[in-house]
């Protein structure tokens, strides 16, 4: 099959087009800016797919609308028709079509364009209406406002905002690139006149702006917001999208004395931290137990020996662990424990503990294994 894609260059194409080729498609054809109408109508001809994703949002006058929305459409039209081609079409379209702007009005033609089209030859269309897209590549002050926030908020550039409760309803980007995809890989009833991208996340513009700021004091704090799924999941991931290769990487405290170092790296709001610490050959760590607090220990490299003793009933128990083994050691309430390096070298030790500590109730007392 193929497929070509129009605006293969922008933020949905470029993402689209990587979509594309891990579900298999190798036979990917590109229209971009840079190609003359001659290139365009071949490329157009000789597709048995097109995804439709070119058009204009920003120009520099309104009458650019018309012509890089409606007519760039019908352009693509007229040229299947005119070669008798019925060749299926999927449209980017967008929920403002049904709005009396510029820009609304120019998709609303563009549609027509390509509802016209199926009516005539019969060919399969698709016209999909986004709300505002997100996600990895999204160009900051052109293809949305969630971009332009990502970059000024990991810059520490101004925000403006007129309104913080502005709604905005948005799709993320794979969400919609995986949809498009399954246009190839099924056969969906083609009689809906439009497609929408699920899930829509419905939000404000102020509660956008505060998790940014929170992925960003993230770095200082170590807390980390829950961003393992849903819409949180995917504005943390394109936040992080707009990060450049200077600011990939931060530093975080080390705590070194005569035993060894303890380094933080990352606390969690309601599932603990995570931490590593490292002992000198012969360093005993601990000597303490909790009342609540639990933790996990995996030793990474070297050779460890865990001791336990129960604080009332004096029961002992100890084991040796190895980096090898990739073993998870727990300690537990009401049991003393203490971790001492065995081995010929540095021990280094990965650390999970079920809350982030506090100074102020440590629940940590000392008491000799």
């Amino acid at each position: 099959m193929n497929i070509l894609v129009t605006g293969a260059a922008g933020f949905i194409g470029r993402n689209l087009c990587v979509f594309l080729q891990e579900a298999g498609f190798d036979n990917i054809e590109k229209i971009t800016l840079e190609d003359s109408e001659d290139g365009i109508a071949e490329k157009v001809n000789a597709a048995d797919f097109i995804f439709h994703l070119a058009g204009i949002n920003r120009p520099e006058n309104d009458e650019e609308f018309k012509k890089g929305n409606t007519d760039l459409t019908q352009n693509i039209i007229d040229t299947l028709v005119k070669n008798g081609r019925k060749t299926p079409i999927l449209l980017t379209s967008s929920i403002q079509a049904e709005l009396s702007n510029p820009y609304g009005a120019s998709k609303a033609g563009a549609e027509q364009a390509v509802s016209a089209y199926s009516q005539v030859t019969g060919a399969a269309t698709y016209i999909y209406r986004l709300p505002n897209v997100f996600g990895k590549w999204s160009r900051p002050n052109y293809n949305s406002a969630v971009a332009t926030f990502c970059y000024n908020t990991i810059n520490d550039l101004p925000i403006t905002i007129h309104n913080p409760d502005s709604a905005l309803s948005l799709v993320y980007i794979d969400d919609v690139c995986q949809s498009f995809v399954s246009m190839l890989t099924s056969t969906p009833d083609v009689t809906e006149q439009y497609r929408f991208v699920q899930p829509v996340y419905e939000t404000t513009v102020g509660d956008v702006v505060s998790l940014l700021t929170e992925f960003k004091e993230s770095r200082e704090s170590m807390v980390s917001a829950k961003v393992g799924e849903g819409f949180i999941r995917a504005l943390y991931s394109t936040y992080v999208s707009h990060l450049a290769p200077d600011q990939f990487s931060y530093s975080v405290t080390r705590h070194s004395d005569e035993r060894g170092t303890f380094v933080e790296m990352l606390k969690t709001k309601d599932s603990g931290q995570f931490s590593f610490f490292t002992a000198h050959v012969g360093i005993t760590r601990g000597g303490h137990y909790h009342h609540t607090k639990t933790e996990k220990f995996l030793v990474i490299n070297g050779r460890a020996l865990f001791k336990f003793r129960h604080i009332t009933s004096g029961e002992s128990y100890e084991l040796v662990v190895v980096g090898e083994e990739s073993r998870i050691v727990e300690t537990v309430p009401g049991w003393s424990h203490d971790i001492t390096n065995i081995g010929d070298n540095e021990l280094v030790v990965m650390l999970w503990a079920n809350e982030i500590f506090d100074r102020e109730n440590p629940d940590t007392v000392n008491f000799k294994v």
